[in-house]
This record gives structure tokens, C-alpha cells and sequence, in this order.
């Protein structure tokens, strides 16, 4: 650590690029996974029973124009403030450091959440499409979650350009499967001919109600857009690649929801009934041979399977890479134990990363030895996931909704004022709206993730407001000690 007034920053002598940036975004939305298994939350097949139905692509649009909103507050923020923190940071520009504080615990336990919640879900995918698809059983599941969690730790140690490098290449492997793959279905199904409908309020049971209730899920799609940000310190040119890779990363994903929502509602032929006898994943269906109501085969459909758990995995290091940045900053901010913030000599947060596999670990315990999060007629690992990904999800909606107000106040000097009140009101809205469909009409145990969620952020908030505000590595970079920062001076 360092000692006296210094503060140490991440990153060593080799600098992040615009594609490491791109790559941290993109894989920890998981567009591949998350299309996989969210459009029956989108068209109607949830707690709620209300959605787009078929107008679920419309609604993925609308969602996609206000992450927008939410995006241009981030880039702008990322050429204010690079540091390890991110979105902490920016609430704490905004709101000051006392709720900045409390929205740092919140925000990052979310991300470890949802982590934490990916890893045994991939684990029980894996082993259960192996037996499923092929009749064997190679390992337990405990062995596959225990074999990530060490794929988890060797890429953390070994650098954050690695892990990105990894995200990049699965993410770019999975969606170019699933894109070339939806415009296939598409065009067999003769979507092509009825574009509009899909895109109409009138395709909704109960038009535009429908469409805006589908909004808030289509949020969800998006999550963790914005975790290119934690990346700032170890960025070459943070000012200019980090907002790129934010912007570049909502805008190229949302297109490439559109067209796969879309294909999932026109493979089943507008069939709302149809799809919902398919609703645990309608991707895997349609990857199918004819005779299972696909368009392709069994052999299509087992590679992508493979590619969503590709994606899976790219979240899972995703989720690491943000909350370990993250636990980092908030130690080296005193806002959490000090030896969270100890760095390696590669320039990487020891500490924090060990907090993280410590928690991974523990949810992979409770897992396959517990029965806490049951739902009837889920496997445990995906009750888990529902459960840990609820909480994750609510967490992040309530920071994202925090900075669209706080954005009033820390970019007010930006000279942008058109543009900044349109963007925080649009950003305001939809996380709002997201933050209303976690709760309404959700049942026990997911219920109890939200209300989770409320709990450490008061109690966060009073821990905030009972410590001494310190000095931020993001408002004062002169704390930094100036070998640890690369070759490039930020």
C-alpha cells in the first residue's frame, strides 16, 4: 500500500485500448445470453403477466433510445472523471460523498450479485445440456462451478488485458452466430413481410400499455453498459475511448436486440401461445430441427447452446473485472477496509479480486448444499440465479436512476444544458420504470432481492453519514503515485 497521503492507482505499464473498453461493456450485458432467455419476460410471460407481446421489438427500441440517455450521461462523465470507481464517482460528483458512498456499496454488491448468481447457472447449464443433449454426465456440477471459479481467478491474475481479450473473443464468436441466425429465421419465416407489425402498438394485447410495461424489461437487457468506465485508470486515452466504447456499446447491442427479438416473435409466426410452450428459451427451439418447431437442426441447436454459454462466460469475467475495480476504489476511497485496496505488481487489485472469488465461493456452497432461494420445479441453481440476478439488476437500476438526477448537478458545467436535461429526464423515466417492474406482482423469495436491495442502501447510507469524508482518487489525482500510472500521465 502506499504510504502517507499517496494513493495507488490500477494499471501497469501497458495501457488498455478502445477494444479492451468495448469489450468490458459488451460482455457483461451478455446480449447473447440475455436474448436467450428474456424476451418471454418481454412479451408478456412474467409475474405480471403483462408485456409487448407481439410488439416486443418496439419495446426493446424505446429501451434502447432511453439507455441512450443514460449512455451520454456516462460518456460525459468519463471525460470528467477516470477512475476505478466509475459509477460511484459519478454519484458522488452529483450528490456528494456521503450518498456517493452508500451507492457504492449498493451498486458493487449488486455486480458481485449477479456474478455470483452467473457462475453456478453456467455450471448447471453446462452439466445439464451435456446429459440432456448427449446422456452423460462427465462431472457433477459442483466440479464445473469449481472450474470456472478457478478460470475466474487465473484471468484476474493474470491482468485485466487478458480477461477483456477473453469477453472479446466470446462475445464476438456468440453474436455473430445468433445475428447470422435471426436473420436466417427471419427471412424463413417471412418476418421480413411483416416488419411493421412487429414493430405496431396494435401487435400488443393491450398496445401502448403493453409496449411501455415491456420497456422496463427491456432495460434489463442493457444492464451493465456502462462498466467499461471502471476501466478508466487503466485506459491509454480514457477521455476519448472510454465514452466511445459506452456509446458505441449501447448502439451496436440495441440493433442487434432488435433484429434478435424480432426473430424470436417471427419464428413462432406471431404465435404468442406458441412461444409461450417454449418460454425457458425460445432461442434453443427455433435453433432446432423442423420437426421441434425449429428452423434448422440438432446439431444448430447444440452450437448455440454453446455460444450463449460462451456469452455466459464473458459475463462471468465481466462481472469480476467491474466489481473488483470497484471494491478497489471504494477501499482506497476509506470506504472500505484498507486492505481491499492492495494492488499487485502487474498493476491489478489483489484484494479486492479476493473478496470477489471469496463471495463466488460461497454462493457456489450454497448452491449445492442448500435449498434457500428454492422455486418448485427449478433446478437450485437457477433459483439462485433468479434470486442473486433480481437483487443485481434492482441495484443497478436504483445507481442509474441516482446519476440521472445527480448528472443535473455535476454536469451542469459542461456547457450541455439542452442535451443533459433531455438525457437525465429520459434516463429518469426508464429507470423508474425498471426499477417498478422488479417489484410489481413479484412474488417470494424473488421479492425478497429488492427489498434486499433497500436495506443496504439505508443502511449504507447511515454508515455514510457516520464516517469523516476523505479525499477521492477521482477528484484528486495528485494523491496518485506517479510510477504506478503508465507511461501516460492521466
Amino acid at each position: 500500500m502506499a504510504t502517507g497521503d499517496q494513493l495507488q492507482r490500477l494499471g501497469g505499464r501497458k495501457k488498455l485500448t478502445l477494444k479492451d473498453a468495448v469489450a468490458q461493456s459488451v460482455g457483461l450485458m451478455g446480449p447473447v445470453f440475455s436474448i436467450a432467455f428474456l424476451v418471454p419476460l418481454l412479451v408478456g410471460l412474467n409475474a405480471s403477466g403483462r408485456g409487448a407481446g407481439n410488439a416486443a421489438a418496439l419495446s426493446v427500441l424505446i429501451a434502447a433510445v432511453g439507455v441512450v440517455g443514460l449512455g451520454w450521461i456516462v460518456a460525459e462523465y468519463t471525460r470528467k472523471i477516470q477512475a476505478a470507481g466509475s459509477l460511484y464517482d459519478y454519484v458522488t460528483d452529483g450528490l456528494g460523498g456521503r450518498v456517493g458512498s452508500a451507492a457504492g456499496w449498493l451498486y458493487y454488491t449488486g455486480i458481485i450479485a449477479l456474478g455470483s448468481a452467473i457462475l453456478p447457472m453456467i455450471g448447471g447449464t453446462i452439466h445439464d445440456t451435456i446429459l440432456t443433449e448427449f446422456s452423460v454426465e462427465p462431472f457433477p456440477q459442483l466440479v464445473w462451478d469449481i472450474l470456472l471459479l478457478l478460470l475466474v481467478a487465473l484471468v484476474m491474475y493474470l491482468g485485466v488485458a487478458l480477461s477483456t481479450r477473453l469477453q472479446l473473443i466470446l462475445a464476438l464468436i456468440s453474436l455473430s452466430v445468433v445475428a447470422v441466425f435471426s436473420i436466417f429465421v427471419i427471412v424463413q419465416s417471412s418476418g421480413v413481410h411483416h416488419v411493421a407489425a412487429g414493430f405496431s402498438p396494435n401487435s400488443s394485447p393491450t398496445h401502448w400499455s403493453g409496449v411501455l410495461f415491456g420497456v422496463l424489461y427491456g432495460v434489463l437487457l442493457f444492464t451493465g453498459f456502462e462498466t467499461s468506465a471502471n476501466l478508466g485508470e487503466e485506459t491509454e486515452h480514457p477521455r476519448r475511448d472510454i465514452p466511445r466504447a459506452v456509446l458505441f456499446s449501447v448502439l451496436a447491442i440495441g440493433g442487434f436486440y432488435i433484429v434478435a427479438t424480432f426473430a424470436q416473435i417471427s419464428g413462432f409466426h406471431f404465435n404468442l401461445t406458441t412461444l409461450s410452450k417454449n418460454a425457458g428459451a425460445p432461442l434453443f427451439t427455433l435453433a432446432g430441427p423442423k420437426a421441434a418447431g425449429g428452423y434448422a437442426t440438432v446439431a444448430m441447436r447444440r452450437i448455440v447452446e454453446l455460444v450463449v454459454i460462451f456469452d455466459m462466460i464473458a459475463v462471468l469475467v465481466g462481472c469480476a473485472v467491474s466489481a473488483s475495480r470497484g471494491v478497489f476504489a471504494m477501499a482506497r476511497d476509506s470506504r472500505l477496509p484498507r486492505s481491499f485496496g492492495k494492488i499487485s505488481a502487474k498493476g491489478t487489485p489483489t484484494g479486492a479480486s479476493n473478496v470477489v472469488m471469496v463471495v463466488y465461493a460461497v454462493v457456489i456452497v450454497l448452491t449445492v448444499t442448500t435449498s434457500i432461494f428454492a422455486i418448485k420445479g427449478l433446478p437450485h441453481y437457477v433459483a439462485i440465479f433468479s434470486w442473486f440476478s433480481t437483487y443485481g439488476a434492482f441495484a443497478i437500476a436504483v445507481i442509474y436512476l441516482l446519476i440521472s438526477v445527480g448528472a443535473l448537478v455535476g454536469l451542469k458545467d459542461r456547457g450541455k444544458t439542452v442535451p443533459l436535461y433531455l438525457a437525465s429526464s429520459v434516463g429518469f423515466l426508464v429507470t423508474a420504470g425498471a426499477i417498478f417492474g422488479s417489484i410489481y406482482k413479484v412474488t417470494a423469495p424473488t421479492i425478497w432481492a429488492p427489498y434486499a436491495a433497500g436495506a443496504i442502501l439505508f443502511v449504507g447510507l447511515i454508515a455514510a453519514f457516520s464516517m469523516k469524508n476523505t479525499s477521492r482518487a477521482s477528484s484528486n489525482f495528485s494523491l496518485l503515485i506517479e510510477s504506478e500510472q503508465g507511461p501516460l500521465k492521466l
